[in-house]
């Protein structure tokens, strides 16, 4: 998941990271003092979770009997729909556990290479973000990475944007718009890619722009995933502080993703849950992964790879989608 524990001491990896615009590695941080915006925000996550665990649970089991369920999750995991799920959801939590973004965008851009909608890609990434996004903004929280201040900025833009992207998507057909989806998908991968071969120019820090960055962000995470790549990386490129900036960026998904899942959970009928039990439960063992992939490849190597891929995908879902 993307829980940071960030060390900012000048090592090599962490000048390379510099060089490439991307967060540094894990270490030891500072925990946070007495916000109570943030105390309430975390008990409101944490509520949120549990509800949202029950009604899960609630969903399965009882209007089957307990039989019923279990006979549910057998069927599920004999499907080969749940484990391409589950390839994807750890795939892309691998992704962004190693670059610090891009988890929207690459199960995205593979759920839409295995024949969903692009409303059913959004609304099943979202609805498995929740959990996601909720464990790694307390996290962040309790390791005192988030600013309150600059996550207070992203908030509620973050969310108006993400409902709007919601509407967007929903209300339009999805094999007229899947060709849109692709083509952005296909120029955030070559956007990736690119950071491996040019070295980010880090100009003088400016916060006028927040909220609009904000609403833009949410709107194309809905649309098909790039909260982190648009919102980090440009607050890191404008000279904001590394550590702050990721954690109250990734603290203010959660509250964006939650309102995200909520709107299409009431402007589309719901019926993936396969798709989405398949995503949560990839993504609970990918931070070994994205820890193995880190020590193996340098960042350079990381960049190239996910770029390509998902440059490669999207170009094959747009010709999939324009034949």
């Amino acid at each position: 998941m993307k829980i940071r524990n960030l060390d900012l001491t000048h090592n090599p990896v962490n000048e390379e990271h510099r060089e490439l615009g991307l967060p540094p590695i894990e270490g030891v941080v500072s925990h946070f003092g007495s916000q109570p915006l943030l105390h309430a925000a975390v008990w409101f996550t944490s509520l949120v979770l549990i509800a949202l665990t029950l009604y899960m649970m609630g969903r399965l089991f009882l209007p089957n009997s307990w039989s019923g369920g279990w006979e549910t999750i057998v069927v599920t995991l004999s499907g080969s729909l749940f484990w391409s799920a589950v390839a994807v959801g750890l795939f892309a939590q691998t992704v962004d556990g190693a670059l610090g973004m891009a988890y929207g965008v690459t199960s995205t851009t593979f759920l839409l290479a295995i024949g969903a909608s692009p409303a059913t890609a959004s609304a099943s990434v979202h609805i498995a973000e929740v959990f996601t996004t909720g464990v790694s903004g307390i996290s962040h929280v309790k390791f005192g990475n988030v600013d309150k201040q600059l996550f207070a900025r992203l908030l509620v833009p973050g969310i108006l944007g993400a409902v709007l992207g919601a509407v967007v998507v929903t209300q339009i057909d999805g094999a007229a718009f899947k060709p849109f989806v692709s083509a952005y998908l296909l120029l955030m991968g070559i956007y990736i890619l690119s950071k491996a071969f040019r070295q980010l120019r880090v100009h003088a820090q400016t916060t006028k722009h927040v909220g609009k960055l904000a609403l833009f962000g949410g709107f194309i995470d809905a649309a098909g995933g790039g909260w982190g790549p648009v919102v980090t990386t440009t607050l890191v490129g404008s000279g904001h502080d590394p550590r702050t900036t990721i954690g109250s960026v990734n603290f203010a998904e959660f509250f964006l993703t939650l309102a995200g899942a909520a709107s299409f959970s009431l402007l589309m009928e719901i019926n993936a849950w396969t798709i989405i039990a398949g995503l949560v439960f990839g993504g609970l063992f990918a931070a070994p992964f994205a820890a193995l992939l880190c020590g193996k490849l340098s960042a350079r190597a990381l960049l190239v790879l996910v770029g390509t891929l998902i440059s490669t995908l999207s170009l094959y879902n747009l010709y999939r989608a324009l034949i």
